[in-house]
C-alpha cells in the first residue's frame, strides 16, 4: 500500500514522529485538563520534546550509503569487522574522533586510541548509526558536530571530538 521509498523514509524519521505525536498529546492534555491528567500531559511534553530532538538528530545522521563491514558496540567497546581489516577500540582509550571525506566521495570515521593503530570505519558500514549513541558519554562530546560532519558534502577532514589532556598535578 505504501511505496517502499516512502516506508523507508518514514522508518528513518519514526522516532521524531513519535516525539512530535507525544508532544502534541501532552500539549492537548495540559491545555484541556487539570490535576493528574494535566501532570501526565507535562510528562508527555517533556518526553516528547526529548524524543523529537533525539529523533531529528538520529535521522539526519543516517546515510543511505552501502559499504562493507559491520560495526558493533558492546559495553564501551567499538568493533569494526571488515572484509580485509578490522579492529576494536575501547571508549576509555579513545583520544580522537575524526571524520574524513575524500574527493572520490568515500567517507570514513577514524577512531584514534591512546595506544595502537587507529580504527578506520567506512561511513556506510552496517551498524555505523550506533556510533552516535556510543560516543554520547564521552566528556565534552557534541553530537551536533558529528551530524554536521556527516552532512558536509565537501572534501574535508572534520575533528569531531578530542580528549582533553588531564591536568598535571604539581
Amino acid at each position: 500500500m505504501i511505496r517502499p521509498e516512502a516506508a523507508a523514509r518514514l522508518a528513518r524519521w519514526r522516532e521524531a514522529l513519535a516525539g512530535a505525536a507525544s508532544l502534541l498529546a501532552g500539549l492537548w492534555l495540559t491545555a484541556t485538563s487539570s490535576g493528574l491528567p494535566a501532570l501526565f500531559g507535562w510528562v508527555l511534553l517533556g518526553g516528547g520534546a526529548f524524543m523529537l530532538v533525539s529523533g531529528i538528530r538520529r535521522a539526519r545522521f543516517h546515510r543511505e550509503v552501502e559499504a562493507p563491514g559491520v560495526v558493533e558496540v558492546d559495553e564501551g567497546r567499538i568493533t569494526y569487522l571488515g572484509p580485509v581489516i578490522g579492529g576494536a577500540v575501547a571508549l576509555d582509550d579513545l583520544q580522537q574522533i575524526v571524520f574524513r571525506r575524500t574527493s572520490t566521495a568515500d567517507a570514513f570515521w577514524r577512531l584514534i586510541p591512546s595506544e595502537g593503530r587507529p580504527l578506520i570505519i567506512p561511513e556506510g558500514a552496517h551498524g555505523v548509526d550506533a556510533l552516535l549513541d556510543a560516543f554520547a558519554p564521552l566528556p565534552g562530546f557534541d553530537g551536533g558536530a558529528m551530524v554536521r560532519a556527516v552532512q558536509s558534502r565537501t572534501e574535508a577532514t572534520h575533528l569531531v571530538w578530542q580528549r582533553k589532556a588531564p591536568l598535571a598535578l604539581t
